[in-house]
């Protein structure tokens, strides 16, 4: 079975990949600007959203993650799209311009640039205290996000301006985390981190949130050192998942990063 996607817009494709525990509708509020200049394909993740399960056959997940991606752009007949992710999707997003898949890549707070250990431990806790609220919380998560005081203990983590969740977005994106929780736990069982090398021909862009409180902005220099040839942006006011935080700065620096080629 394929992993679940949709397919909106004209134009040139760029390939759009959530971060962990999250799901293909994290684009949402960005789609209405991206589509009239890029055919958009949003991706749920195995193990997330409507995809199948995430199987790793003794891979590290990230390795395995990367192998379906390459194989849903085998099936769609995507030679080198552009791709874009964010956090685990920026990690796919650069590997993907590592195996010579990527026309350009894009990576929003990419995951696997630590900076020490302890900064993959503290978001690994972060990740098992939103799985125990989850649990807790679970018959109340729909009244809890109805406000935007809720929607802001919910989302803490990851947002810096929860007011700009809608109730209906926090609704699916809570659900979806719960769904995703066997993937969560395999894909946070051990440090991921970004071995391959980006040819300097594929044009990469990485924008990290100024408010970033899951993955910090110092990784942006243990990035930087990894990918040498890349753009550097700071996305003033955003979280980890900027999309909702700041949409008209994210779909401009999508659209220039997919345009860079």
């Amino acid at each position: 079975m394929s992993l679940a996607y949709e397919r909106q817009g004209d134009g040139p494709e760029l390939v759009l990949l959530h971060g962990v525990g999250h799901r293909r509708q994290a684009w949402n509020a960005v789609l209405g600007l991206l589509a009239p200049h890029r055919t958009v394909i949003t991706v749920d993740l195995p193990g997330h959203g409507d995809s199948p399960p995430l199987t790793t056959m003794g891979k590290q997940s990230v390795h395995a993650m990367g192998e379906e991606l390459i194989r849903l752009f085998d099936e769609l007949g995507l030679d080198r799209p552009h791709v874009a992710g964010n956090s685990l999707g920026g990690a796919l997003a650069l590997g993907a311009g590592a195996r010579g898949r990527a026309a350009t890549v894009t990576g929003l707070s990419p995951a696997g640039f630590w900076a020490g250990p302890w900064q993959f431990y503290y978001a690994k806790a972060v990740f098992k205290t939103m799985q125990a609220a989850a649990k807790r919380s679970g018959p109340y998560v729909d009244r809890l996000v109805d406000g935007t005081a809720g929607r802001a203990v919910v989302n803490a983590a990851i947002v810096a301006r929860p007011s700009r969740l809608s109730p209906e977005q926090a609704k699916g994106d809570a659900a979806a985390f719960v769904r995703a929780t066997d993937a969560l736990n395999e894909i946070i069982a051990r440090p991921i981190a970004f071995e391959g090398t980006v040819p300097a021909s594929v044009p990469v862009t990485i924008a990290w949130g100024a408010k970033d409180r899951l993955l910090p902005r110092s990784q942006a220099r243990v990035a930087r050192r990894q990918v040498p040839h890349a753009r550097f942006l700071l996305l003033p006011g955003c979280g980890h998942v900027p999309m909702t935080d700041a949409p008209e700065l994210v779909a401009r620096v999508l659209l220039e990063g997919s345009a860079a080629a």
